[in-house]
């Protein structure tokens, strides 16, 4: 058990009488009065300071350091010094392998997180901060599900603060914190006269995106990074294993989201889209480092290449080429509804509605949690309420 000093008081004895006298000290009237004296759990001396009249808060700290050490909850009151912006950046290193993960990561922070918490110590975050920073972000006007994930990100931030023994809870989990919810508006399905009218409309040497995006499910970066030599005609099969990426404003290759490659079931139709498109506009040759711009030089010869073989960022693909294609067909862009995500919300839409299943949409979308996508998706799974009809009326009939 630690004990209270008096740094203002000194207790003497009379030698003659051996009386005990109370004397003040050199320090009396200056600076903090009591020190709590203790031992943490690793037998090192700690000690904390309070000031004149508060020697019952400095006996209660003992009370509670002696009770969190026997619960194995002690946090030494010099841990929680640490800044978030030093917590956040040790915390980042395990996110993600993926350098492109960690950039967006970062940017969340340098954006709407460091302003407001970089430079606190991570001691000194309370649930009135996060409160106020809450308050910051609707002033701002972000939507719902950003908001959710910049809080997921304080709130993973400061468990790892726990964790790591800076600090005894969370203060994003006060009971008084209301966590933002996440939306998931019901996806607006193309219909196939939209899907056609825009493959018709594009670029023709970039036509070739619209089979391989409503045919086969796959992401932008997906598409632009696909080589004809991923083609399995024997077992009619995609296999989907790199993706474009821009990683420190430089062009890489990369495995697909989630870091799996993934075999996609590849119908005829697709098939001679890709082979009439190698005929017209042959693949090219491109060599981009793999993963990150200092990664091993990987060649690959891809469908989707502007003249000469030039590789478009994503982007400059949606912004050029996407775009364009809905001022050649006269179409008006709705935000959300009309990226190239909606290629492969209609490859899901029209997989479902032939019965394929959640769990087998999953693995061609590359979804790694099949609740997902039928989170995502359920809107969209055919009703069998008559089929249930069906079968209890075979029963009830008889």
């Amino acid at each position: 058990m630690g004990h209270v000093q008096d740094r203002w008081w000194k207790e003497e004895i009379d030698p003659a009488t051996q009386k005990v006298t109370r004397i003040k000290t050199s320090s009396y009237g200056k600076g903090l009065r009591y020190k709590a004296r203790y031992l943490d759990p690793q037998g090192n001396e700690k000690s904390k300071s309070f000031p004149d009249r508060q020697k019952k808060r400095a006996d209660d700290f003992l009370l509670e350091v002696e009770s969190d050490k026997r619960e194995g909850k002690y946090v030494s009151p010099s841990a929680g010094r640490r800044k978030f912006k030093e917590q956040a950046e040790n915390w980042i290193k395990s996110q993600s392998s993926d350098a492109a993960s960690r950039e967006a990561i970062q940017s969340r922070l340098d954006s709407h997180i460091n302003p407001h918490f970089g430079n606190l110590p991570v001691g000194k975050i309370k649930p009135a901060t996060v409160r106020d920073w809450l308050g910051l972000l609707d002033a701002e006007r972000l939507s719902e599900n950003y908001k959710t994930v910049l809080f997921t990100t304080v709130s993973s931030v400061l468990d790892s603060a726990v964790e790591d023994r800076l600090i005894i809870e969370n203060p994003c989990k006060a009971k008084t914190i209301k966590r933002p919810t996440s939306i998931s508006p019901d996806i607006a399905v193309w219909p196939e006269e939209r899907v056609l009218e825009l493959e018709g409309s594009i670029e023709p040497r970039f036509a070739i995106v619209c089979p391989l995006g409503a045919g086969c499910g796959l992401r932008q970066g997906e598409i632009l990074a696909l080589s004809p030599d991923d083609v399995d005609e024997e077992r009619m099969l995609l296999i989907v294993q790199r993706q474009l990426r821009v990683v420190g404003r430089r062009l890489v290759f990369a495995p697909p989201k989630g870091g799996k490659r993934r075999t996609v079931p590849l119908a005829s139709g697709v098939l001679r889209a890709i082979r009439e498109h190698e005929k017209l506009f042959p693949s090219a040759e491109v060599t981009l480092p793999w993963k990150t711009p200092e990664g091993v030089p990987t060649t690959a010869r891809l469908l989707a290449t502007g003249p000469n073989g030039r590789v478009y960022t994503g982007d400059l693909f949606h912004k050029v080429v996407w775009l364009g294609a809905f001022r050649e067909a006269g179409l008006i862009y709705r935000n959300r509804a009309d990226g190239m995500h909606a290629l492969r919300h209609f490859y899901a839409s029209t997989l479902l509605s032939r019965g394929v299943s959640v769990k087998e949409l999953a693995e061609y979308l590359g979804h790694s949690d099949p609740g997902f996508t039928l989170r995502t998706y359920t809107h969209l799974v055919p009703s069998s309420h008559e089929r249930a009809r069906e079968a209890i009326n075979a029963v009830f009939t008889s």
